[in-house]
C-alpha cells in the first residue's frame, strides 16, 4: 500500500493507493463504513478531455471522505477494476465536483462486470459540488467571482493552500517534457505527485460540499432549484452520450477546401505586405498605406487604431453579419483578403478539425453541453463548439447529421426574451399583443412612430427591444440599424411611453440590488451578481435567466413525454432533435407542445421546423 501524508487547513488526511489484493480488502472495509457514514467523494483521472475518442482511457478511479482518499489504479485491470465496479455498484451517495465529465467517462468506461456506472444509475445518486458553487456565486474570477474549479474553490472555501497540488503536477508535467493537453496520458501511473493530486481530489469534494450546503442555507437558495439543475445536468449528459452523426468524407473535403481558402487569401494578403494576417501591427500599416481612415471610435482603449472585424467589414464593404456586399463603397482588397483568411482558418480549427479529432469509432461528435455556465445560468455547447457557428450559414452544419432513415427537427422559441420581458415587468401593452398574436416588433413600430411606420422603423423598434432585453444603449443600436443616434433616443424616449413597465422595472430592480448586496434574486431564485458599474443590467440578467430556465423546463417536459432519446442539443434557445422520417411530424408536434406553456399570463411558444438529414438543410442545404 502506497500512502501519501497530507494537511487540509492544518487537518492531516491520507491518500492511499492499494498495490494487491491484501490491500483492496482495506478498501472495501473503509468503503463500507464511508458508506453508512454518508456520501462519498468520487473522481476519475483519464488520458484527457476527449471521452468519446479512439484510444481514451480510464486511468484512475477515486474515493474518498473527508480525511481519506483512495486511489484505485483501473488501468492496471483485474482485481483494481473489479474493486472500483463495486464500490460505484454499492455506494449510496456520491460527491462528484463537474459530474457530467465523470458520468459520461463511468458510462463509457466504466460499466460492465455487473457493474452498471450509467449516467442513468449514477446521476440520482450524486451531488454536483460545481453545480452547487455556481448556484452560491455564478461568476467566473474575471468577473469578481469565486469561479467553479475545484482547487480555487477549495482554496477559497477551506484551505489557501489547496491549489499547490494542481501547480505541482503541472511543473511535473514541464519536467518530463509533457503538456497540460498531453501530461494525463503520458505522466507514470505510480508518479508521487500524480497519485497525490488524484487522491485528494474527493476529500477535496466532500469537504468543498459541507462548505457550500451551509452558503446555500445562508443564502436562501432553495433545494429544489439544485435537484432541478442536477436533472437538467443529466439530461444534458445524455444528450451528449447520443452525439450526432458526422458525415465524415463531407467533412474532410470541407476540411481541405478550407485550408486551401487560408492558403489561397494568406498569400494575397502577402502580396500587400501582410505575412501574418494574426498581426495587427502589420495589418494597420498596410490599410494605412493604401489610405484607409478610421473613424474617431475605431480605435482601442490604448489608442491604437483598431483591425477588428468591424473595421475590416466597413473597409471590405461587406456586412458585419451576413458577409454581403454593401456597394456603400470600393472595397479594400487586403481587408477582404483578411476577413476571408481569418474565417477559414478559424472554421477548420473550431470546427472541421475539431469535429474529426473529437469523433468517436463510429463517427460520432459528443459536443459537452455545459448546463449551467454564463452568470445568468445560460447553457454553452464546447469541443465542437456548436453553439457558435455561423448564423446563418448551411456550410458547417451541413457535416452534422441525424441517424440513417431519419430526418433533423429543430424548434425554437418564440421571441422568448422578449415574452419573459412582458411576463416579469406585467407589461401590458407587450401582453396584449403577444396574446392577439401581433408580430411585436410591428406592434411596436406602430406605437411608437404610427399607422404609416416603415421596415426601417420596424427595424429600429427591433433594436430598441433587444437594446433592453441585452442592456444595448443607443449608441449599439444605431451601430446595429444603422439609424442616426439622435433618432434613435428619440425613438427610445416614445418606446419608454409605450411600455413605462419596463423602465419602472428596471429601476426597481436596481434599487433592490443596492439593498441586498448587488443581487438580483431571479424568478425562479437564482443569485444574479450584478456589477455597481452596470446596474442597468439588472433586466438583461433577469430575462436571460429566466428564459434559460424556460429551456430547462422544456427539457425536463421533454423527457417525462419520452422525448429525450430523440433530442441531441440545446442551442440558445432551441432544441435540435433526430427522428425517423416517418414519424417526423407527429414527435415535431410532441416536442412544441412541450415548449409551449404559460409564464405570469405570457404564452411561452416554441415553433417546429421540420428539415432533410443534416443540420444545414434548415439553412439552405440540399441533404
Amino acid at each position: 500500500m502506497k500512502v501519501f501524508n497530507y494537511a487540509i487547513a492544518g487537518d492531516p488526511v491520507q491518500v492511499k493507493v492499494p498495490e494487491d489484493a491484501h490491500d483492496l480488502r482495506a478498501f472495501r472495509y473503509w468503503f463500507e463504513g464511508a458508506n453508512r457514514r454518508g456520501p462519498i467523494g468520487l473522481d476519475t483521472e483519464t488520458t484527457g478531455l476527449d471521452i468519446y475518442a479512439p484510444g481514451y482511457r480510464l486511468r484512475t478511479v477515486q474515493f474518498g471522505d473527508r480525511d481519506t482518499g483512495w486511489v484505485l489504479p483501473w488501468e492496471l485491470g483485474g482485481h483494481f477494476v473489479e474493486a472500483a465496479r463495486w464500490a460505484l455498484t454499492h455506494g449510496a451517495k456520491f460527491q462528484i465536483h463537474n459530474a457530467p465529465f465523470d458520468w459520461a467517462v463511468l458510462d463509457r468506461h466504466a460499466s460492465g462486470g455487473g457493474c452498471d456506472a450509467s449516467i442513468e444509475a449514477m446521476a440520482p445518486k450524486t451531488i454536483d459540488t460545481r453545480l452547487k458553487a455556481g448556484l452560491v456565486d455564478p461568476r467566473q474570477p474575471q468577473e469578481g467571482g469565486r469561479g467553479t474549479a475545484l482547487k480555487p474553490l477549495m482554496s477559497y472555501y477551506v484551505d489557501p493552500n489547496a491549489a499547490d497540488t494542481q501547480g505541482d503536477l503541472t511543473a511535473v508535467f514541464r519536467s518530463l517534457k509533457l503538456t497540460k493537453a498531453t501530461g494525463w496520458a503520458g505522466i507514470d501511473l505510480w508518479h508521487p505527485t500524480y497519485l497525490l493530486y488524484a487522491g485528494l481530489d474527493p476529500i477535496f469534494a466532500a469537504r468543498l460540499d459541507t462548505c457550500l450546503d451551509s452558503e446555500l442555507s445562508n443564502l436562501g437558495v432553495r433545494a429544489r432549484l439544485i435537484e432541478y439543475e442536477h436533472d437538467i445536468a443529466r439530461i444534458c449528459a445524455i444528450m451528449q452520450r447520443t452525439g450526432m452523426v458526422l458525415d465524415v468524407p463531407y467533412t474532410e473535403r470541407l476540411d481541405a477546401q478550407l485550408a486551401e481558402e487560408a492558403a489561397v487569401f494568406e498569400a494575397k494578403a502577402l502580396r500587400y505586405g501582410v505575412s501574418n494576417v494574426n498581426a495587427p501591427a502589420q495589418l494597420r500599416a498596410a490599410l494605412q498605406g493604401m489610405g484607409e481612415e478610421w473613424a474617431p471610435d475605431e480605435r482601442t482603449a490604448t489608442g491604437a487604431l483598431k483591425v477588428d472585424k468591424a473595421v475590416l467589414h466597413r473597409f471590405a464593404d461587406l456586412d458585419f453579419q451576413t458577409g454581403q456586399r454593401l456597394n456603400k463603397r470600393r472595397p479594400n482588397p487586403l481587408a477582404e483578403a483578411i476577413i476571408k483568411s481569418k474565417r477559414a482558418g478559424k472554421w477548420r480549427s473550431a470546427y472541421t478539425q475539431t469535429f474529426l479529432e473529437t469523433m468517436d469509432s463510429e463517427g460520432r461528435c459528443h459536443s459537452f453541453i455545459n448546463s449551467m455556465q454564463a452568470r445568468t445560468g445560460r447553457m454553452s455547447i464546447t469541443r465542437p463548439a456548436l453553439q457558435t457557428l455561423p448564423s446563418g450559414d448551411h456550410i458547417i452544419r451541413r457535416a452534422l447529421m441525424a441517424e440513417e432513415g431519419h430526418v433533423i427537427i429543430s424548434t425554437d422559441f418564440a421571441a422568448v426574451e422578449l415574452r419573459v420581458l412582458a411576463a416579469l415587468a406585467d407589461v401590458k401593452r407587450m401582453k396584449e399583443a403577444i396574446r392577439a398574436g401581433e408580430d411585436l416588433h410591428s406592434f411596436t413600430a406602430r406605437m411608437v412612430f404610427g399607422e404609416g411606420f416603415t421596415p426601417k422603423h420596424r427595424k429600429i423598434s427591433k433594436g430598441i427591444a433587444f437594446g433592453k432585453v441585452y442592456g444595448g444603449g443607443a449608441a449599439t443600436i444605431s451601430r446595429q440599424t444603422g439609424a442616426p443616434e439622435a433618432d434613435v433616443r428619440t425613438a427610445m424616449a416614445a418606446y419608454d411611453r409605450v411600455y413605462p413597465e419596463i423602465k419602472r422595472m428596471s429601476s426597481r430592480w436596481q434599487r433592490e440590488a443596492y439593498e441586498t448586496g448587488m443581487v438580483h434574486v431571479s424568478v425562479t431564485g437564482r443569485r444574479l451578481p450584478l456589477d455597481r458599474e452596470r446596474t442597468y443590467a439588472v433586466v438583461n440578467y433577469a430575462c436571460q435567466s429566466a428564459a434559460r430556465d424556460c429551456l430547462g423546463q422544456s427539457l425536463i417536459n421533454l423527457e417525462n413525454a419520452g422525448m429525450l432519446p430523440h433530442l441531441r442539443l440545446p442551442i440558445h434557445d432551441e432544441v435540435l432533435a433526430s427522428a425517423p422520417e416517418a414519424e417526423a411530424r407527429d414527435i415535431a408536434r410532441q416536442i412544441q407542445e412541450c415548449m409551449t406553456f404559460d409564464l405570469f399570463g405570457v404564452p411561452i411558444e416554441a415553433e417546429a421546423e421540420v428539415g432533410k438529414r443534416s443540420w444545414g438543410s434548415l439553412y439552405g442545404a440540399d441533404v
